[in-house]
């Protein structure tokens, strides 16, 4: 009967410990999956395709904690697991608040091809360096830097605003 409860209990302690260590991955890497899949698919959609994904992570995490970059994996997942039912990002500011962002960029924002959108949203809205969102969306950093120039570009000219060069 001893040898039997030692071994409950190591189960219960690998489990335990498996627990411990999604739980710092996801403090840490969340709040970046969280932003991309926003600026892929809109807030909304983008905090339920967070969400998901590390749902499949955690079903997932005997494979998923080895990966060199998962994080980059999980955006991946988000996007080919909701894919189907997902609409393009939808910005949208509320009616009621004072605007404090130009209010013609949330359409603007739309209509961007979503590898610009991504790259303008993670760099200008949330902070992210361009090796930082390549690294995550696993393109080259001279792609990301090609996305963010056009993406702003076609922002500048749907919003009327002078080319800055």
């Amino acid at each position: 009967m001893i040898g039997r409860f030692a071994v409950l209990d190591n189960d219960t302690g690998a489990r335990r410990s498996a627990v411990a260590e999604f739980e710092a991955f996801v403090a840490r890497h969340e709040p970046h999956l969280r932003h991309a899949l926003v600026a892929h698919y809109g807030p909304e959609e983008g905090r339920d395709a967070t969400a998901e994904a590390l749902a499949y992570a955690w079903e997932h995490w005997e494979r998923v904690k080895v990966m060199a970059n998962a994080p980059g994996y999980l955006y991946r997942v988000a996007q080919s697991r909701t894919r189907k039912r997902r609409q393009p990002a939808v910005f949208t500011q509320a009616e009621h608040a004072e605007p404090s962002i130009e209010p013609g960029l949330p359409d603007a924002l739309r209509r961007l091809p979503q590898s610009q959108r991504v790259a303008v949203v993670l760099v200008h809205g949330f902070g992210w360096r361009a090796t930082e969102v390549a690294e995550f969306t696993g393109v080259k950093p001279t792609t990301v830097q090609n996305h963010l120039e056009r993406g702003l570009r076609r922002l500048r000219k749907s919003l009327g605003v002078p080319d800055a060069s």
